[in-house]
């Protein structure tokens, strides 16, 4: 097949090329040649910003593309307008973030979207988020209508991940030492690993298989993550769990200061561990297992740079301070 990536250099979209490439497919990659300009030299590249560079498409054809980077509805509609001459099949990556919260138990793909207060605004915030998301995949499925293919992701981890949430536990539990572990260990989190999503979505793809799916892994016991990433890396560790309400006492932010911890009482607390993947089970989605993603993220980790910044996590400083204000608030406890 020939298929067009729009962006192709950094996560999700470089493990879509490399699976693309490994099926022999014939691919071409738009983007601003900002991201990891270098990768893919075997691979033909058009740099442009689809905002305002979408005429450099009109002279070709392809049997699909696949869009990982649309947030702006008109932005979006732009592009699928200008590809329907040129481009069969339409994909596009949404996110699980489309949802209107609180969710039911085991949300499904047909349930309430978020809609926009302001349908106008292009501003990506925390709150605006899901539903320029959701507000993408209606003017793609406008477009496109019966040939198209909507996948909601919810956290894709592994190797390349820039988002440091997954591997903030993978590079803290080969440190080994005590662990502040947040809440429940058996509150559950979902992930998927993106070389996992990366070839159904090219399946997919092959197959010109239309329709909407949630695209996340089974869920999973918090413990179980951080006890997977302890015996892959094989340090003398404990694990310390400490509840909601003192981490919260202690100012510590959900999801960005310990990644993958929302608290119990928070109404997204069922966001990442309570979705449907069953269509997509169906079509073909596999995963592997935890300690894989596990051992392939530490591989991976070994090449960052010492002073690269981390995006997500807390200090061993602060780490160490919390512990230690656990263990006297445990001892005052009657």
């Amino acid at each position: 097949m020939k298929i067009l990536i729009l962006g192709g250099t950094r996560f999700l979209g470089r493990a879509l090329v490399e699976k693309a490439l490994a099926c022999g497919h014939e691919l071409t990659l738009f983007n601003r040649g900002i991201s990891n300009p270098s990768l893919y030299p075997q691979v033909r590249q058009i740099h442009g910003d689809r905002s305002s560079d979408l005429n450099l498409l009109q002279n070709d054809h392809w049997d699909a593309v696949i869009d990982t980077c649309g947030y702006i509805p008109r932005v979006v509609r732009e592009t699928a307008l200008a590809l329907q001459k040129n481009v069969g099949f339409y994909t596009f990556v949404s996110t699980i973030s489309v949802y209107v919260s609180p969710l039911p138990p085991r949300i499904g793909e047909s349930a309430p979207l978020i809609q926009l207060a302001d349908p106008t605004t292009e501003e990506i915030t925390g709150e605006t988020y899901g539903g320029l998301k959701a507000s993408c995949e209606g003017e793609v499925m406008r477009v496109y209508a019966g040939n198209s293919l909507i996948i909601r992701p919810g956290l894709i981890v592994g190797p390349n991940d820039p988002t440091d949430r997954f591997t903030y536990w993978v590079n803290r539990a080969a440190a080994g030492e005590e662990i502040l572990c947040p809440g429940r260990p058996d509150r559950l989190v979902e992930w998927i690993d993106v070389r996992d999503l990366a070839a159904w979505m090219i399946r997919m793809v092959e197959q010109t298989q239309s329709g909407i799916f949630n695209a996340t892994g089974p869920s999973t016991p918090m413990r179980d993550l951080i006890e997977a990433a302890v015996e892959v890396s094989q340090p003398p560790s404990t694990l310390t769990w400490i509840s909601d309400d003192f981490l919260l006492s202690q100012q510590v932010e959900p999801w960005t200061d310990l990644p993958l911890w929302i608290p119990d009482d928070d109404p997204e607390s069922t966001t990442i561990c309570n979705t449907n993947c069953d269509r997509a089970v169906q079509k073909g989605l596999s995963f592997r297992p935890t300690s894989q993603t596990v051992a392939d993220t530490l591989k991976w980790l070994a090449q960052r740079p010492a002073d690269q910044p981390w995006r997500a996590g807390i200090s061993t400083e602060r780490e160490l301070g919390l512990l230690r204000l656990w263990k006297s608030h445990r001892q005052e406890l009657p």
